[in-house]
């Protein structure tokens, strides 16, 4: 499976950098995961359910916080605040340039983090936390020695799994202010707690507090065995496991798949001259024969629709039939779609969103009629749903037509 490196922008505006974990095909959703405290995007745990749920169709993008990793910035200028928004500019990344997140995934502080950021990701329908703290405040257990010196002094040198961090009083004083349960409260969205009853960094009876706090719909798992950083790979594949179809009950669901996405062999389209006439053809597609024809204005006979007649109507019947799908797994009240489209050419200069400047360009016409009793975000989420269309994204995408002549 592929991975995608790459730097944005964080909060600070330090390049933090970043991963993206992508599944072989088309992603059914995407997700945005949170490391634990001072760790980073490559961390066993990040890593191990990031290319998990990648191997499942959901796409993961993993970063590291300021300071940490291969992320620009200083450590010890970091806060929590710095971290949820960072969070929030990840989701923007990801919005700009494939699709927001529609999954949250957060680790230990990195859970309490995407807790906090949630209400800040609107498209964001479902969020899990693993070994999270119900308190940010809880990491400074870590460190509890060392608390009286860091308000005294403004900065101190701490040994944390070993390396040496700085922390300063900013964060100290930033942390306390955090009500995460407020954000817990009105998370407005799906919640999965996960914790480990043997956890002795974070104490599962904090996820018992998240969990208390949260409405419905909420689910806890409990890890059985594991430990807090999930050190071993079938405690992370678990998680991945359990997150995968859990939330597939709350993500919009793909569009539907081709036959090449279904491994079945693709029908073979076979289309002859009938010498009827000049541009006269027969179609055969299966048990189906269909006549192709150019119309009188162009030297034909109007026998039947011609190439483009064809083109249009591929990707009018893929668009009802996606929409259909997607209003039926949904159980909304659509009657029916009527597709319309439109061939045209323009000129290249009239386009200003297209990247082609000079000459003229092709350009279809789609418009959509939704007959029932539909609301204004229901017709929105249908128009969203017609762009994904299995045939809409082949003329959108490269396409690469490999031509012989038989011998």
């Amino acid at each position: 499976m592929p991975t995608e490196r790459f730097q944005f922008t964080g909060e600070g505006g330090h390049q933090l950098a970043a991963a993206l974990e992508l599944p072989d095909g088309e992603p059914t959703a995407y997700a945005l995961f949170a490391h634990c405290f001072t760790c980073g995007k490559d961390t066993l745990a990040a890593k191990r359910i990031s290319v998990a749920l990648a191997a499942k169709g959901i796409a993961v993008l993993r970063f590291d916080f300021t300071g940490l990793g291969s992320s620009e910035g200083d450590f010890a200028n970091s806060t929590f605040s710095s971290n949820v928004a960072d969070l929030v500019r990840a989701a923007d990344h990801l919005r700009a340039t494939q699709k927001a997140p529609a999954i949250l995934i957060g680790h230990s502080l990195g859970g309490a983090a995407i807790l906090a950021a949630a209400g800040r990701i609107p498209e964001a329908k479902a969020v899990a936390t693993i070994a999270a703290p119900s308190d940010p405040a809880h990491v400074t257990g870590l460190f509890r020695e060392h608390i009286d010196s860091i308000r005294k002094q403004g900065e101190v040198e701490v040994s944390l799994a070993g390396r040496p961090f700085r922390i300063k009083r900013e964060f100290l004083d930033d942390i306390a202010e955090h009500e995460l349960m407020k954000d817990v409260t009105g998370l407005h969205k799906a919640l999965l707690v996960m914790h480990s009853p043997v956890d002795d960094t974070v104490g599962i009876d904090n996820a018992t507090k998240i969990f208390l706090s949260a409405k419905h719909p909420k689910s806890f798992v409990s890890l059985d065995h594991a430990d807090h950083l999930l050190s071993k790979p079938r405690d992370a594949a678990y998680a991945a496991d359990v997150i995968t179809a859990w939330a597939s009950r709350y993500v919009e669901p793909a569009a539907p798949p081709n036959a090449m996405d279904l491994g079945e062999a693709p029908r073979v389209v076979v289309v002859q001259e009938t010498r009827k006439s000049k541009f006269n053809q027969i179609i055969s597609v299966g048990p189906h024969r269909l006549v192709a024809d150019e119309p009188l204005a162009a030297g034909g006979e109007d026998a039947g629709p011609g190439p483009y007649d064809f083109l249009l109507a591929g990707l009018g019947a893929c668009t009802s039939m996606t929409m259909r799908l997607y209003a039926d797994r949904k159980s909304l009240p659509l009657e029916r779609v009527t597709v319309t489209l439109k061939h045209s050419k323009i000129y290249a200069k009239d386009c200003e969103e297209c990247e082609t400047r000079e000459g003229m360009l092709d350009q279809i016409d789609r418009v959509i009629a939704l007959d029932g009793n539909l609301d204004a975000e229901q017709r929105k989420r249908l128009m969203e749903i017609a762009d994904k269309c299995p045939v809409h994204r082949t003329l959108t995408s490269e396409i690469r037509i490999v031509t012989k002549a038989v011998e």
